[in-house]
């Protein structure tokens, strides 16, 4: 599938249609995503701030998604773990921005060559328009490099 089409896919995807969330842009590399959470009446909580849940969901697919794409299917990619830390409420639209570059995915071919599973972090932020931190996240993602089939 292709890096448009996929997106078109997601922001129709009930979780982000549902929550405000748009998938701005996909890399035609599968090496960048761009993601914006727009600030309406449904997705605040109680205070009207962002609902905690909705910056989380906006950040949550794309680090396994872009890194199983880079790698192809030779390799097993899954989130394995979480962090989300709260730094300011937004109070407006948000962004968060993705970047696989080479030193990673080499790192990653590297750690999983002998068929070992390797755990990694990945952080990305949450920002506001002007740059305003209003989260951070971690997400660790589990890869293993699958096994050839015997006598392949």
């Amino acid at each position: 599938m292709k890096p448009s089409r996929l997106r078109h896919i997601m922001n129709l995807w009930p979780p982000f249609l549902f929550s405000g969330i748009r998938v701005l842009e996909l890399g035609a590399d599968w090496r960048s995503a761009r993601v914006a959470l727009r600030k309406r009446w449904y997705n605040g909580n109680y205070v009207g701030v962002h609902f905690g849940g909705s910056l989380f969901a906006m950040t949550d697919p794309f680090w396994m998604l872009l890194l199983m794409h880079c790698l192809g299917r030779d390799y097993y990619v899954w989130d394995k773990a979480a962090e989300i830390e709260f730094v300011a409420p937004g109070r407006q639209t948000v962004y968060a921005e993705f970047r696989i570059d080479d030193a990673l995915l080499g790192a990653i071919r590297t750690q999983t060559d002998g068929g070992d599973k390797y755990l990694h972090w990945l952080p990305v932020e949450v920002r506001t328009g002007s740059g305003e931190l209003v989260a951070r996240v971690r997400k660790q993602v589990y890869v293993k490099r699958k096994r050839a089939a015997a006598g392949a």
